[in-house]
């Protein structure tokens, strides 16, 4: 493991899309194009923009600003309600016009891109160059509406502080021997992996600023952060490479998948909120089969709107939306299963032990998650194999679903729901297509 920095050179371009999911949607519909446009999961007030544009932006309208807020602050703002298949299908026309350039080595997110330089490529004319075609590549092949902002530098952790730089269409190179200075009118929370929690605890300990962090020595940083993740950042921040080089360390196996939706206002009954629980069921269950796990246990979680007078009355909390909630969960194992009809029994039953009362007749939010995932070839059958056909039933529902669509064949639970909770893009998950439809 080498932690010397490299010559002047760039080893990576970070390739971050900017405005996505609005500049999407100002790709697909060109009135939208010069207007403040935002992204919202619901055509609800009380919700929040996912996305904004940058003409949106100008407003003071960003990822997270409460919906009726966001009018008031640009009364002629253009709402739309989010197409995450088309934000899928649109990250992937662009991974491929990247490709047309510099293979694509990672995609941290639906919205990034991480490309690795070789040889000469490495060199800061070649590099830029490159970086440059990249940007007429997507602007050629996918739309014109489509902008990004590429950050050159010595390892992974410094290209997306570089991305970040200077938005939207951006390029900006980080070479060793302008580091560390080159990073030092940063704030603390413009590097990757420091949130608001983390930059309290930085100040908690005295550094506020980032000439203060970049003043420590490696002994230092390593104290600061408790862990070696401290020793990493004292070479990232100089230009040196750690062996991860700033990427995400994930496991071998994964452990989990699920979904969860906040409701719109007509689906806010524990009726319209069963419902919905069965869709994101029937969504998970079927995403679990076609990525060959087997699962052992299930939570479910619901949040609940409450009234003024309950929000003082008892603890609560606020949900990003600004709705005050209060909230139920439970976790329920059973033998590996991975036929929907089997995991509805076990969703059924937590249903029924949910909280009654006042303060919990008002679902706005369901989430379901399947844990302790199993690989198949490691699954062992049960003894007396698979009483009532399930496995076979799960696998002609999905033989239907996958090739007219996932809501073809459904159990009747989820009839009120079947075209809500559409497909939700985290920006760090990246939707997968299952025959007509991406999940």
């Amino acid at each position: 493991m080498s932690f010397a920095p490299n010559p002047d050179r760039f080893r990576f371009l970070h390739i971050d899309l900017n405005s996505f999911f609005a500049s999407v949607e100002q790709q697909l519909h060109p009135e939208y194009r010069g207007k403040p446009v935002a992204v919202v999961p619901t055509m609800a007030d009380t919700t929040c923009c996912i996305a904004a544009s940058y003409e949106a932006k100008a407003f003071n309208v960003k990822t997270g600003t409460q919906v009726g807020e966001a009018k008031k602050m640009c009364p002629g703002i253009i709402l739309v309600e989010g197409d995450h298949t088309e934000y899928a299908k649109y990250s992937k026309a662009i991974n491929d016009a990247v490709d047309l350039v510099c293979p694509v080595a990672h995609n941290p997110s639906i919205d990034e891109m991480c490309c690795e330089l070789i040889g000469r490529e490495q060199e800061p004319p070649r590099a830029r160059r490159i970086a440059l075609d990249i940007k007429q590549s997507i602007y050629k092949n996918v739309g014109e509406a489509l902008r990004c902002s590429i950050g050159m530098a010595p390892n992974r952790y410094l290209a997306k502080i570089a991305s970040d730089m200077q938005k939207p269409d951006g390029l900006i190179g980080l070479l060793p021997s302008q580091l560390p200075r080159a990073v030092a009118h940063l704030d603390l929370r413009d590097l990757p992996g420091v949130g608001a929690r983390t930059e309290a605890r930085l100040h908690a300990k005295g550094i506020t600023t980032m000439e203060q962090l970049l003043a420590l020595d490696r002994t230092g940083m390593h104290t600061l952060w408790n862990s070696v993740w401290g020793d990493r950042m004292y070479h990232w921040l100089r230009g040196g490479v750690t062996g991860d080089d700033g990427a995400t360390v994930t496991g071998d196996v994964q452990k989990s998948l699920g979904h969860s939706h906040v409701m719109a206002p007509e689906f806010r009954t524990d009726e319209g909120a069963w419902a919905i629980a069965n869709k994101l069921l029937h969504k998970a269950a079927m995403r679990l089969r076609m990525e060959k796990f087997y699962t052992g246990s299930m939570s479910i979680v619901i949040r609940y709107q409450l009234t003024r007078e309950q929000a003082e009355r008892m603890k609560s909390k606020r949900h990003f939306s600004g709705i005050k909630q209060s909230g139920w969960g439970m976790e329920a194992r059973f033998r590996q299963c991975q036929d929907t009809l089997t995991l509805l029994e076990a969703m059924r039953g937590m249903w029924q032990r949910r909280p009654q009362g006042e303060e919990f007749r008002r679902p706005f939010f369901v989430g379901v998650t399947l844990r302790d995932l199993v690989p198949e070839n490691e699954h062992q059958e049960e003894l007396f194999g698979d009483s009532g056909n399930r496995t076979q039933l799960s696998a002609t529902m999905d033989k239907l679903n996958l090739k007219y669509g996932h809501t073809t064949l459904h159990f009747g639970s989820m009839l009120p729901a079947r075209e809500s909770a559409p497909t939700r893009i985290a920006f760090t998950q990246i939707p997968v297509q299952y025959g007509v439809d991406y999940m």
